[in-house]
């Protein structure tokens, strides 16, 4: 039997991208998998459904897309969406193959109901930062989103110009960015700032960050207590304690105050966002300023963050953006799309998905696999007692005989 990969459309509120583009139906056609295709998938993000049956996918209701596919990509699957996603459980069949962002780190209870439906989850979330996984590595690509559409939201809720000026009424200065956290969102928030004519400067807890804030434009803001382990074996920066925090925060307070724009990014995977950015130290920043949370769905690195809101205090604006790439479906899609058929290509073998452990990129991102929680850290949050180390390589290919 041929395999099929299903794309139902996004269930998840104001969730306006697809996973898999038309372009990569042609992708999939050419190695020889069928694409079944939800009617509407890719309505918001701008591929019509004709487009699809142009590049060889078939079009059926939600229900067909999750009975006929051996693999299932989703943008957010349960778990990244905890609530609409709970009516995809019953679609799903034991040995099926659900691909997509998962939260599996913190929806716990979402993961459980997976491993007892008997589906191979993978999360594209947990993609190690390896040389071999970077055109998988869809955090990376949403990421890159979020920090451009963070400086568009702050040129506009800023009342001053970004760039400097000289005109016939006199010279306006540029508008001061200040980035905090330069991973891949902050970075793309420098260059994206810069390209606006804004003076900017950037602050990383990872010294090595400072080259590559430099090689921006931007200048690199040294605050002398960055620690020796600042930074995982997964390149993201790691979670430090309170006192560092608040030490953190006292150095960072004169940066603010300068600043006409502020945007963060710090985020630590599976916990609540650290808080770099006070009540006290907003009262301190000029009126009109401008806080732009990226940190917004993790709880925020400012603590007058509301998610989904703009707050406006001591004539701050405190913007707390949610789901950023969504805002920009058309790429956002094209670029996850690249990513999830890049790994899903690396998953097939002679016409079934292999998920053997002696693959890093595999043993990184299963998240459940044969009625159980297949992830050591997630087990570990559920309070499960260590899986077998041979448990995934040990398990059957996953293909088209499990399809019903």
């Amino acid at each position: 039997m041929t395999m099929v990969v299903g794309v139902p459309k996004e269930t998840y509120p104001g969730e306006r991208r697809v996973a898999l583009i038309p372009d990569g139906v042609a992708a999939l056609k050419k190695k020889g998998i069928e694409v079944c295709v939800e009617t509407g998938a890719g309505t918001e993000a701008g591929f019509p459904d004709e487009v699809y049956r142009q590049k060889g996918a078939g079009l059926a209701a939600r229900s067909e897309v999750f009975r006929s596919a051996d693999v299932v990509l989703q943008v957010r699957a349960l778990g990244a969406n905890p609530e609409a996603g709970r009516a995809d459980l019953e679609l799903m069949y034991p040995g099926q193959t659900i691909i997509g962002f998962v939260e599996p780190l913190t929806e716990l209870d979402s993961v459980r109901a997976l491993a007892q439906r008997g589906v191979a989850t993978l999360a594209m979330e947990l993609m190690p930062r390896i040389t071999r996984a970077q055109s998988m590595d869809a955090l990376s690509s949403m990421a890159n989103i979020a920090g451009y559409k963070a400086v568009l939201l702050a040129a506009e809720a800023l009342p001053k110009m970004f760039p400097m000026m000289m005109t016939a009424a006199g010279t306006v200065a540029p508008a001061r960015v200040f980035v905090i956290g330069a991973g891949v969102a902050g970075l793309q928030a420098i260059a994206s700032a810069r390209r606006l004519g804004a003076v900017v400067s950037a602050y990383d807890i990872r010294p090595a960050v400072k080259e590559q804030v430099q090689s921006l434009g931007a200048k690199f803001v040294e605050m002398e207590l960055a620690p020796a382990d600042a930074e995982d074996k997964g390149g993201y920066a790691r979670a430090m304690d309170e006192e560092f925090y608040r030490r953190q925060r006292e150095l960072m307070s004169r940066v603010l105050a300068e600043s006409d724009v502020v945007i963060t990014t710090a985020a630590v995977p599976g916990k609540k966002a650290p808080t770099l950015i006070t009540g006290e130290m907003v009262a301190k920043m000029a009126p009109g300023s401008v806080v732009v949370d990226l940190a917004a769905e993790r709880g925020g690195n400012c603590e007058l963050t509301r998610p989904g809101e703009t707050v406006v205090a001591h004539g701050v604006s405190i913007l707390g953006p949610l789901n950023l790439p969504a805002t920009v479906p058309y790429h956002a899609s094209q670029m996850y799309s690249r990513n999830i058929t890049t790994f899903l290509l690396h998953l097939v073998r002679d016409g079934a998905v292999r998920l053997g452990a002696e693959d890093e990129i595999v043993r990184e991102t299963l998240v459940t696999h044969g009625g159980q929680v297949a992830h050591p850290q997630v087990r570990k949050r559920i309070g499960l007692a260590e899986a077998p180390s041979a448990q995934a390589a040990a398990a059957p290919a996953l293909g088209p005989p499990g399809r019903t």
